[in-house]
């Protein structure tokens, strides 16, 4: 399928891969954005790859509007032939599911909810034919997910999982989006999962929080020195589900400035995901013993 380029006003070319997200789509908008980067367009001033598409912001006093869209285009057959493999990392992320703050923050804006007498969890677990919460939990923390793209909010990353589509974990916005959100709390809609870097308003489902900030732009968390935001897209993430002990000890060392996550660089390929999801995905975790 042939990228569809639209103009956003008079400074930005938007690229549509896909109107569903895959993974494939994703690393047709990667290659293009890493084209865009290593060609040194004079022009270009900002490169933004997102899920299933990417936007290019440009100096139209620099490079003319449909210039800098015929440089585009004739990037597109490589990029959709390129070898989609990717030097990454695996990051394992600890979670502490059915915590009280995001209960809590549920209980107030229930009425807002598709299912006001079901917890976040309860409705997420039925709807995707989970006899219990446990079970879902177990099926979220199971397998590792990719994250597709980084924004909305400063350092809020969103997460594809990396199994069949069929087995993927799906839920709905809530009705109407809450007013208040709490920092770090992993919600989930449509087939995405984020985590909120920041305290805000917010729509997706909330299942739990984890006690490692993603966003530091102080710069004084230990392992956020260098960057600001923990997370880049083509990163790949594990959670591993904790309890409200390893909670708080986790947050101990966290304020000391002794803890950091377990990070392993890690190669992906999707055409061997693509032939063996569940032998790429242990490959891939096992990185993390």
């Amino acid at each position: 399928m042939a990228i569809r380029f639209n103009f956003g006003g008079d400074e930005h070319i938007f690229g549509e891969v896909s109107e569903e997200m895959s993974l494939a789509s994703f690393f047709t908008g990667l290659s293009m954005t890493n084209a865009v980067k290593q060609a040194g367009i004079r022009g270009v001033t900002e490169i933004c790859p997102a899920n299933a598409s990417f936007q290019i912001r440009f100096d139209p006093d620099l490079i003319k509007p449909q210039d800098l869209l015929a440089e585009l285009k004739s990037m597109e057959s490589a990029a959709a032939a390129s070898d989609p493999v990717l030097d990454t990392r695996i990051i394992e992320l600890p979670v502490y599911f059915q915590d009280p703050w995001t209960h809590e923050t549920m209980l107030r804006f229930r009425e807002r909810h598709q299912d006001p007498s079901s917890s976040d969890l309860e409705y997420s677990a039925r709807i995707n034919g989970y006899a219990t919460i446990e079970e879902f939990i177990a099926a979220y923390a199971g397998q590792p997910w990719f994250v597709s793209m980084v924004g909305f909010v400063a350092g809020l990353p969103f997460l594809y999982q990396m199994v069949e589509r069929a087995r993927q974990i799906q839920a709905p916005k809530y009705l109407r989006p809450r007013t208040d959100t709490p920092k770090l709390t992993i919600g989930h809609g449509g087939c995405f999962a984020a985590i909120y870097s920041v305290r805000g308003a917010g729509g997706y489902q909330m299942y739990g929080v984890t006690p490692a900030p993603i966003y530091d732009p102080e710069r004084k968390v230990r392992y956020l020195t260098d960057e600001m935001c923990l997370f880049k897209p083509g990163d790949i993430v594990r959670f591993k589900a904790i309890g409200r002990d390893d909670y708080d000890a986790t947050l101990e060392e966290i304020a000391a400035n002794r803890w950091q996550p377990t990070v392993r660089d890690a190669t992906f390929s999707l055409a061997d995901f693509d032939k063996d999801i569940t032998g790429t995905n242990a490959k891939l975790m096992e990185l993390l013993k």
